[in-house]
């Protein structure tokens, strides 16, 4: 063997070894996950572990970007389906949607349009920094998400008293 076709060889063996390491570049496998249907992509949120995962939640939407006008707020009709990986004990989200935009109808004094991402209700979960969020989405739309903290401050409620009769 010569000295390029071995460099060759060493090449490309660390080519595939960098392609396998940002393949496997999460914290759990996903390979148990379905592999998205026809029509289908598949997205993951993973966040990192800390001590007050029990203190945040996550929020996530799907949408897309859709050219509005800039005085109503629009919406995007659609469903979470959420399922069981059968013998996994993980939870798996599918958005359903036939792509159509709700809108409030305020009547704009201009006809401009925006670029606006057009997103559907939310689903606020439980953080969990040692699992991830895996969410199928049909072609075309994107996830989105927001991490919230609650302070460590805890309040009560008054209650009411009842008159007797």
């Amino acid at each position: 063997m010569n000295r390029n076709t071995l460099k060759a060889i060493i090449l490309l063996m660390t080519i595939m070894s960098m392609k396998t390491f940002a393949q496997s570049n999460y914290k759990v496998d996903l390979s148990p996950f379905p592999k998205p249907e026809k029509g289908q992509k598949q997205f993951v949120i993973e966040v990192p572990h800390s001590d007050n995962d029990d203190i945040k939640k996550i929020e996530f939407y799907v949408g897309k970007w859709e050219k509005t006008d800039k005085c109503n707020k629009h919406f995007l009709g659609g469903t979470f389906d959420k399922k069981d990986l059968k013998g996994w004990g993980y939870d798996y989200y599918v958005f359903n949607t036939k792509g159509n935009v709700g809108s409030t109808l305020m009547a704009c004094l201009d006809n401009a349009k925006v670029d606006s991402f057009v997103q559907s209700q939310p689903i606020v979960t439980n953080y969990n920094g040692r699992m991830p969020i895996v969410i199928y989405v049909p072609e075309g739309y994107e996830v989105k998400f927001k991490i919230y903290t609650a302070s460590q401050e805890v309040y009560s409620a008054s209650e009411i008293q009842q008159k007797n009769k």
